[in-house]
């Protein structure tokens, strides 16, 4: 069955200015990277390209019918010498007050489309407002907004190349723990282990790394810190180890940053080989609630489970400041390995494995 991108026009394709009306070629302006990201879109993937657009903007009606918007067909003018033609347009000319179902987020003048021969659910409607995210819920797509952290060229890569997500759910006698993990992210972070300062530390992955993670662990904090921190390590790992996928385009290696009296090293590797080398010392028995032996725990739990290489150093006097130093350079080091080139998605490795 057809995928289709159904593109939203003003705000997504072109610049939409204040008076979000968009009747002069004085405001005729293209978003930043569409024209480049729609053309690969459109040479490397075999979408359906669908425009979909409210009236509000090129479709003013100051324009006789029989013009058919001068600027609207400028800009389908400019699409098509730069290799993007759209199969179809649905533009509705009406206004916000006439509440029709044709449009946005109304579904009514895409009935052709969910009839059942295309394949919604593996389709995107892509735009800029919030009513474009709840037409394709309406219509049961997948929906990404250009926005100030997903831009056109994230948008290529994501269509293109697939997201990059995963949630598990780990239960044991001793934990019950729900991760989830978006390396394409913005670095969200909803963090609940019962230990603030644990808490603390993985939010610094999410923050510094870009990725969006959902860690909600419940442990047996009655009897130590040991399983709670363990177990978890072990989910997230695994999580990341699913949301890489076949690992194709990704950079593999990932750093160093100094945080005050510290300087904390994590190079690491998606190479499918877990090992561990720790080089940090502590001499304090516990920071905020954790105690200080779990982090070597922590981290050789994280390397089995994602099946990466990880060497940890950590030089400096402040407890605080290493360990912190230690995640977000961590943080850092996930960040640069998951970095992905779509224009070379071969796999990172001579083997042909990872």
């Amino acid at each position: 069955m057809k995928k289709i991108l159904f593109i939203d026009r003003d705000g997504t394709i072109l610049r939409e200015p204040e008076d979000e009306q968009i009747d002069s070629f004085e405001k005729f302006q293209f978003v930043s990277g569409v024209i480049s990201a729609l053309r690969f879109l459109r040479q490397h993937t075999d979408y359906l390209f669908v425009m979909v657009s409210n009236q509000d903007g090129l479709g003013t009606p100051s324009y006789p019918e029989s013009d058919f918007w001068p600027t609207h067909n400028l800009m389908l003018e400019i699409l098509h010498g730069e290799g993007v033609e759209f199969d179809a347009q649905h533009i509705d000319r009406s206004f916000p007050e006439d509440n029709r179902p044709t449009r946005k987020p109304g579904t009514a003048m895409l009935t052709p489309y969910i009839d059942g021969t295309f394949d919604l659910a593996n389709s995107y409607v892509i735009g800029d407002r919030e009513t474009d995210a709840q037409l394709a819920r309406n219509l049961g797509c997948k929906y990404i907004l250009l926005n100030e952290s997903t831009n056109w060229e994230k948008i290529r890569e994501i269509v293109y190349a697939g997201e990059r997500t995963a949630e598990i759910r780990r239960t044991t006698k001793e934990t019950d723990i729900s991760v989830s993990v978006n390396l394409d992210g913005t670095g969200k972070a909803d963090i609940e282990t019962g230990l603030g300062f644990f808490d603390h530390m993985l939010e610094q992955i999410a923050k510094h790394g870009n990725i969006d993670l959902y860690i909600h662990t419940k442990g047996d904090l009655n009897v130590d810190e040991h399983h709670t921190i363990e177990d978890t390590a072990l989910a997230l790992g695994e999580c990341l180890l699913r949301a890489l996928g076949d690992k194709r385009g990704i950079e593999r290696y990932g750093y160093c940053l100094p945080m005050d009296d510290c300087l904390c090293q994590v190079a690491l590797d998606f190479g499918g080989r877990p090992w561990l080398v720790w080089q940090a010392e502590f001499h304090r028995e516990r920071v905020g609630d954790v105690p200080t032996e779990m982090f070597l725990h922590f981290f050789k739990s994280l390397s089995d489970s994602a099946r990466m290489n990880l060497n940890i150093k950590a030089e400096g006097e402040n407890e605080h400041h290493k360990i912190e130093g230690i995640f977000k350079a961590l943080a850092r080091a996930l960040k640069m390995a998951v970095r992905r080139d779509i224009e070379h998605m071969q796999l990172p490795s001579s083997k042909g494995i990872l």
